[in-house]
Protein backbone atom coordinates (compact mmCIF):
# COMPACT_ATOMS: atom_id res chain seq x y z
CA UNK A 1 0.00 0.00 0.00
CA UNK A 2 1.48 3.28 -0.97
CA UNK A 3 0.22 6.20 1.38
CA UNK A 4 -0.29 9.55 -0.69
CA UNK A 5 -1.02 13.18 0.36
CA UNK A 6 -2.06 15.98 -2.08
CA UNK A 7 -0.66 19.40 -2.58
CA UNK A 8 -3.11 21.83 -3.82
CA UNK A 9 -7.18 20.82 -3.74
CA UNK A 10 -8.03 23.42 -6.27
CA UNK A 11 -9.91 22.37 -9.29
CA UNK A 12 -8.00 19.81 -10.54
CA UNK A 13 -6.66 19.12 -7.17
CA UNK A 14 -10.36 18.09 -6.22
CA UNK A 15 -10.34 16.07 -8.97
CA UNK A 16 -7.23 14.18 -8.06
CA UNK A 17 -8.49 13.48 -4.46
CA UNK A 18 -11.94 11.69 -6.43
CA UNK A 19 -9.19 9.63 -8.59
CA UNK A 20 -7.10 8.04 -5.95
CA UNK A 21 -9.54 7.06 -3.80
CA UNK A 22 -10.56 4.73 -6.86
CA UNK A 23 -7.15 3.21 -7.44
CA UNK A 24 -6.20 0.09 -5.62
CA UNK A 25 -2.92 0.00 -3.10
CA UNK A 26 -3.08 3.32 -2.74
CA UNK A 27 -4.02 5.34 0.30
CA UNK A 28 -4.89 9.01 0.55
CA UNK A 29 -3.30 10.11 3.99
CA UNK A 30 -4.44 13.58 3.80
CA UNK A 31 -3.60 16.87 1.68
CA UNK A 32 -2.11 20.41 2.42
CA UNK A 33 -3.72 23.54 0.56
CA UNK A 34 -3.69 27.21 2.62
CA UNK A 35 -6.79 28.47 0.71
CA UNK A 36 -9.35 27.71 3.80
CA UNK A 37 -12.35 27.32 1.29
CA UNK A 38 -10.48 24.73 -1.27
CA UNK A 39 -10.15 22.85 2.26
CA UNK A 40 -13.40 23.25 3.67
CA UNK A 41 -14.91 21.57 0.48
CA UNK A 42 -12.72 18.48 0.84
CA UNK A 43 -12.61 17.64 4.36
CA UNK A 44 -16.67 18.09 3.90
CA UNK A 45 -16.53 15.91 0.80
CA UNK A 46 -14.11 13.32 1.67
CA UNK A 47 -13.53 13.47 5.34
CA UNK A 48 -9.80 13.76 5.45
CA UNK A 49 -6.83 15.66 8.00
CA UNK A 50 -5.67 18.35 6.24
CA UNK A 51 -2.24 19.80 7.43
CA UNK A 52 -0.97 23.22 8.39
CA UNK A 53 2.12 22.39 6.82
CA UNK A 54 3.77 20.92 3.77
CA UNK A 55 6.50 19.24 6.56
CA UNK A 56 3.84 17.70 8.47
CA UNK A 57 2.24 16.17 5.26
CA UNK A 58 5.53 14.68 3.81
CA UNK A 59 6.47 13.05 7.11
CA UNK A 60 3.07 11.05 7.03
CA UNK A 61 3.52 9.93 3.60
CA UNK A 62 6.03 7.70 1.00
CA UNK A 63 4.74 9.97 -1.98
CA UNK A 64 2.91 13.44 -2.78
CA UNK A 65 0.35 14.74 -5.68
CA UNK A 66 1.27 17.52 -6.73
CA UNK A 67 -1.55 19.92 -8.25
CA UNK A 68 -0.81 23.45 -7.31
CA UNK A 69 0.24 26.04 -9.26
CA UNK A 70 3.33 25.68 -11.94
CA UNK A 71 5.19 28.57 -9.80
CA UNK A 72 4.89 26.74 -6.57
CA UNK A 73 5.85 23.07 -8.63
CA UNK A 74 10.13 23.08 -7.88
CA UNK A 75 10.48 24.31 -4.15
CA UNK A 76 7.44 21.83 -3.04
CA UNK A 77 8.83 19.03 -5.70
CA UNK A 78 12.72 19.68 -4.24
CA UNK A 79 11.30 19.79 -0.58
CA UNK A 80 9.51 16.63 -1.13
CA UNK A 81 12.22 14.48 -3.25
CA UNK A 82 14.91 15.51 -0.44
CA UNK A 83 12.56 13.91 2.34
CA UNK A 84 12.96 11.14 -0.06
CA UNK A 85 9.19 10.70 -1.40
CA UNK A 86 7.97 10.00 -4.46
CA UNK A 87 6.63 12.60 -6.99
CA UNK A 88 3.51 12.43 -8.79
CA UNK A 89 3.65 16.26 -10.22
CA UNK A 90 1.09 18.17 -12.65
CA UNK A 91 2.67 19.29 -16.18
CA UNK A 92 3.98 21.71 -17.01
CA UNK A 93 6.83 20.09 -14.31
CA UNK A 94 8.40 23.04 -13.21
CA UNK A 95 8.20 27.11 -14.40
CA UNK A 96 11.46 26.51 -15.93
CA UNK A 97 13.66 24.17 -17.93
CA UNK A 98 16.67 24.87 -15.59
CA UNK A 99 14.42 24.22 -12.39
CA UNK A 100 13.36 20.71 -14.06
CA UNK A 101 16.76 19.85 -14.92
CA UNK A 102 17.54 20.43 -10.82
CA UNK A 103 15.44 18.36 -10.12
CA UNK A 104 16.95 15.33 -12.68
CA UNK A 105 20.33 15.75 -10.31
CA UNK A 106 18.23 15.51 -7.11
CA UNK A 107 16.29 12.24 -7.98
CA UNK A 108 19.74 10.92 -9.28
CA UNK A 109 20.53 11.46 -5.51
CA UNK A 110 17.62 10.11 -3.84
CA UNK A 111 16.37 7.62 -5.90
CA UNK A 112 12.98 8.10 -6.07
CA UNK A 113 10.08 8.02 -8.51
CA UNK A 114 8.92 10.58 -10.48
CA UNK A 115 5.81 11.10 -12.46
CA UNK A 116 4.77 13.79 -14.93
CA UNK A 117 0.75 14.49 -15.55
CA UNK A 118 0.78 14.83 -18.90
CA UNK A 119 -2.86 13.24 -18.95
CA UNK A 120 -3.00 12.66 -23.14
CA UNK A 121 -0.65 9.82 -22.86
CA UNK A 122 -3.89 7.85 -21.52
CA UNK A 123 -6.05 9.30 -23.57
CA UNK A 124 -8.37 6.66 -25.40
CA UNK A 125 -7.79 7.35 -28.29
CA UNK A 126 -3.39 7.54 -27.96
CA UNK A 127 -4.21 4.23 -25.98
CA UNK A 128 -6.04 2.53 -29.04
CA UNK A 129 -2.76 3.17 -30.81
CA UNK A 130 -0.15 0.79 -28.55
CA UNK A 131 0.05 -2.12 -30.62
CA UNK A 132 0.88 0.51 -34.07
CA UNK A 133 3.97 1.26 -35.69
CA UNK A 134 4.21 4.92 -35.56
CA UNK A 135 6.59 6.68 -37.81
CA UNK A 136 5.65 9.74 -39.33
CA UNK A 137 6.77 12.62 -41.63
CA UNK A 138 4.65 14.53 -40.90
CA UNK A 139 2.09 15.96 -37.99
CA UNK A 140 -0.75 17.97 -37.87
CA UNK A 141 -1.89 18.79 -34.51
CA UNK A 142 -5.01 21.37 -33.52
CA UNK A 143 -5.95 21.77 -29.84
CA UNK A 144 -8.62 24.54 -29.64
CA UNK A 145 -10.14 25.97 -26.57
CA UNK A 146 -12.89 28.09 -25.57
CA UNK A 147 -11.35 31.09 -23.14
CA UNK A 148 -11.32 30.25 -19.97
CA UNK A 149 -9.56 32.71 -16.87
CA UNK A 150 -7.98 29.83 -15.39
CA UNK A 151 -4.61 29.42 -16.66
CA UNK A 152 -3.72 32.50 -18.56
CA UNK A 153 -0.87 32.82 -15.50
CA UNK A 154 1.02 31.34 -18.67
CA UNK A 155 1.06 31.75 -22.13
CA UNK A 156 -1.00 29.49 -24.24
CA UNK A 157 2.32 26.85 -24.96
CA UNK A 158 2.32 26.29 -21.84
CA UNK A 159 -1.26 25.95 -21.04
CA UNK A 160 -2.29 23.74 -24.06
CA UNK A 161 0.35 23.12 -26.20
CA UNK A 162 3.05 21.56 -24.06
CA UNK A 163 0.14 18.26 -23.89
CA UNK A 164 0.83 17.72 -28.02
CA UNK A 165 4.56 18.51 -27.69
CA UNK A 166 5.08 15.40 -25.36
CA UNK A 167 3.10 13.17 -27.31
CA UNK A 168 4.84 14.36 -30.58
CA UNK A 169 8.79 14.09 -28.27
CA UNK A 170 6.85 10.70 -27.52
CA UNK A 171 6.26 9.30 -31.28
CA UNK A 172 9.29 10.50 -32.68
CA UNK A 173 12.74 9.36 -31.60
CA UNK A 174 15.24 12.27 -33.17
CA UNK A 175 16.06 14.94 -32.02
CA UNK A 176 14.94 18.54 -32.57
CA UNK A 177 16.82 20.28 -35.47
CA UNK A 178 14.64 23.75 -35.45
CA UNK A 179 11.67 25.37 -33.96
CA UNK A 180 9.94 27.84 -36.02
CA UNK A 181 7.17 29.71 -34.29
CA UNK A 182 4.54 32.68 -33.78
CA UNK A 183 1.87 33.60 -31.58
CA UNK A 184 -0.31 36.17 -30.20
CA UNK A 185 -1.35 37.78 -26.88
CA UNK A 186 -5.19 38.72 -27.51
CA UNK A 187 -6.83 39.04 -23.61
CA UNK A 188 -3.44 38.31 -21.38
CA UNK A 189 0.01 39.21 -21.16
CA UNK A 190 1.62 36.01 -22.80
CA UNK A 191 0.25 34.54 -26.33
CA UNK A 192 -3.39 33.32 -26.65
CA UNK A 193 -2.95 32.02 -30.03
CA UNK A 194 0.47 30.12 -31.36
CA UNK A 195 1.60 28.35 -34.29
CA UNK A 196 4.99 25.99 -34.17
CA UNK A 197 6.66 23.92 -36.98
CA UNK A 198 9.43 21.75 -34.95
CA UNK A 199 11.76 19.70 -37.82
CA UNK A 200 13.19 16.89 -36.15
CA UNK A 201 16.75 15.54 -37.70
CA UNK A 202 15.27 12.45 -39.00
CA UNK A 203 13.56 14.71 -41.38
CA UNK A 204 9.77 14.51 -39.41
CA UNK A 205 7.94 17.97 -39.53
CA UNK A 206 5.13 18.95 -36.67
CA UNK A 207 3.12 21.64 -37.28
CA UNK A 208 1.27 22.48 -34.02
CA UNK A 209 -1.73 24.91 -33.51
CA UNK A 210 -2.49 25.53 -30.02
CA UNK A 211 -5.25 28.75 -28.78
CA UNK A 212 -7.72 29.44 -26.09
CA UNK A 213 -9.49 32.16 -27.55
CA UNK A 214 -11.67 29.46 -30.26
CA UNK A 215 -15.67 29.64 -31.02
CA UNK A 216 -15.21 25.27 -30.52
CA UNK A 217 -13.32 22.77 -29.06
CA UNK A 218 -10.98 20.72 -31.03
CA UNK A 219 -8.14 18.22 -29.93
CA UNK A 220 -6.97 16.24 -33.32
CA UNK A 221 -3.74 14.84 -34.21
CA UNK A 222 -3.15 13.27 -37.56
CA UNK A 223 -0.20 11.39 -38.23
CA UNK A 224 1.11 11.14 -42.24
CA UNK A 225 4.10 8.04 -42.69
CA UNK A 226 4.87 6.47 -45.31
CA UNK A 227 2.39 3.57 -45.60
CA UNK A 228 -0.60 5.10 -44.12
CA UNK A 229 -2.39 8.02 -42.12
CA UNK A 230 -3.72 7.90 -38.21
CA UNK A 231 -6.07 10.31 -37.21
CA UNK A 232 -6.45 10.88 -33.33
CA UNK A 233 -9.65 13.21 -31.82
CA UNK A 234 -8.75 13.48 -28.16
CA UNK A 235 -11.80 15.29 -27.79
CA UNK A 236 -14.41 12.70 -29.06
CA UNK A 237 -12.05 10.08 -27.73
CA UNK A 238 -11.57 8.37 -31.48
CA UNK A 239 -8.70 6.97 -34.21
CA UNK A 240 -8.64 6.20 -37.64
CA UNK A 241 -6.25 4.49 -39.15
CA UNK A 242 -6.02 3.76 -43.00
CA UNK A 243 -2.99 2.00 -44.05
CA UNK A 244 -1.66 1.03 -47.37
CA UNK A 245 -0.42 -2.92 -48.39
CA UNK A 246 0.71 -4.46 -51.18
CA UNK A 247 -1.70 -6.72 -53.36
CA UNK A 248 0.12 -9.64 -51.99
CA UNK A 249 -0.90 -9.36 -48.45
CA UNK A 250 -4.76 -9.38 -49.52
CA UNK A 251 -5.17 -13.35 -48.36
CA UNK A 252 -3.56 -11.75 -44.76
CA UNK A 253 -5.80 -9.05 -43.94
CA UNK A 254 -8.73 -11.77 -44.27
CA UNK A 255 -12.49 -10.00 -44.26
CA UNK A 256 -11.42 -6.80 -43.23
CA UNK A 257 -12.98 -4.08 -46.09
CA UNK A 258 -10.34 -2.69 -48.62
CA UNK A 259 -10.21 -0.87 -51.52
CA UNK A 260 -7.95 -1.55 -54.01
CA UNK A 261 -6.08 1.66 -55.71
CA UNK A 262 -3.55 2.23 -58.62
CA UNK A 263 -0.30 4.46 -57.32
CA UNK A 264 3.21 5.23 -58.81
CA UNK A 265 4.36 1.91 -57.14
CA UNK A 266 1.68 -0.55 -58.74
CA UNK A 267 -1.58 -1.77 -57.42
CA UNK A 268 -1.89 -1.31 -54.09
CA UNK A 269 -4.69 -2.00 -51.22
CA UNK A 270 -5.88 0.48 -48.92
CA UNK A 271 -7.36 -1.36 -45.20
CA UNK A 272 -9.74 1.29 -43.37
CA UNK A 273 -9.65 0.27 -39.26
CA UNK A 274 -11.09 2.19 -36.68
CA UNK A 275 -9.35 0.07 -33.73
CA UNK A 276 -11.59 -0.35 -30.21
CA UNK A 277 -11.24 3.02 -27.80
CA UNK A 278 -11.56 1.42 -24.26
CA UNK A 279 -13.29 4.08 -21.91
CA UNK A 280 -10.72 5.03 -19.45
CA UNK A 281 -10.59 7.46 -16.67
CA UNK A 282 -7.37 9.05 -17.78
CA UNK A 283 -6.44 10.95 -14.29
CA UNK A 284 -7.11 7.61 -12.40
CA UNK A 285 -5.12 5.08 -14.85
CA UNK A 286 -1.89 8.10 -14.64
CA UNK A 287 -2.11 7.72 -10.77
CA UNK A 288 -2.74 3.81 -10.90
CA UNK A 289 0.70 3.60 -13.39
CA UNK A 290 2.56 6.20 -10.79
CA UNK A 291 1.38 3.59 -7.95
CA UNK A 292 2.76 0.81 -9.80
CA UNK A 293 5.79 1.94 -10.99
CA UNK A 294 6.69 2.82 -6.75
CA UNK A 295 5.53 0.00 -5.57
CA UNK A 296 7.30 -2.69 -8.55
CA UNK A 297 10.00 -0.43 -8.68
CA UNK A 298 9.27 -0.08 -12.56
CA UNK A 299 9.93 3.00 -14.95
CA UNK A 300 7.15 5.81 -14.85
CA UNK A 301 5.25 6.22 -18.00
CA UNK A 302 5.68 9.69 -17.79
CA UNK A 303 8.85 10.25 -16.64
CA UNK A 304 10.99 13.32 -15.27
CA UNK A 305 12.94 13.20 -18.41
CA UNK A 306 10.13 13.17 -20.49
CA UNK A 307 8.18 16.46 -18.75
CA UNK A 308 11.85 18.58 -18.87
CA UNK A 309 12.09 17.79 -23.01
CA UNK A 310 8.66 18.61 -23.07
CA UNK A 311 8.64 22.10 -21.14
CA UNK A 312 12.31 22.73 -22.65
CA UNK A 313 10.80 22.50 -26.24
CA UNK A 314 8.01 24.81 -25.14
CA UNK A 315 10.24 27.02 -23.57
CA UNK A 316 12.29 27.16 -26.92
CA UNK A 317 8.66 28.33 -28.86
CA UNK A 318 7.69 30.93 -26.54
CA UNK A 319 11.31 32.82 -26.37
CA UNK A 320 10.94 32.64 -30.07
CA UNK A 321 7.59 33.79 -29.99
CA UNK A 322 8.53 36.45 -26.93
CA UNK A 323 11.41 37.85 -29.40
CA UNK A 324 9.44 38.05 -32.81
CA UNK A 325 6.66 40.53 -30.77
CA UNK A 326 9.51 42.53 -29.29
CA UNK A 327 10.95 42.98 -32.65
CA UNK A 328 7.24 43.66 -34.28
CA UNK A 329 6.70 46.20 -31.46
CA UNK A 330 10.15 47.90 -32.10
CA UNK A 331 9.78 48.21 -35.31
CA UNK A 332 6.27 49.83 -35.58
CA UNK A 333 7.40 52.08 -32.66
CA UNK A 334 10.01 53.41 -34.79
CA UNK A 335 7.47 53.99 -37.65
Amino acid sequence: MLKIGVLGVGHLGRIHVKCINLVPNLKLVGFFDPNDANAAKITAAYKIQRFDSVDKLLDAVDAVDIVTPTITHFELAKQAISKGKHVFIEKPITEKPEQAKALLELVKEHQVKVQVGHVERFNPAMLALKEENLNPMFIEVHRLATFNPRGTDVSVVLDLMIHDLDIILNIVKSPVKHVHATGVAVVSHTADLSNARIEFENGCVANVTASRLSMKQMRKVRLFQNDGYISLDFLDKKAEIISLHDISEKEKLGDIPVLEIETAKGQKLIKMDMPKVEPVNAIQMELATFTESVLNNKTPKVTLEDGYRALDLAYQISEIIEQKNKEFITVNSVE
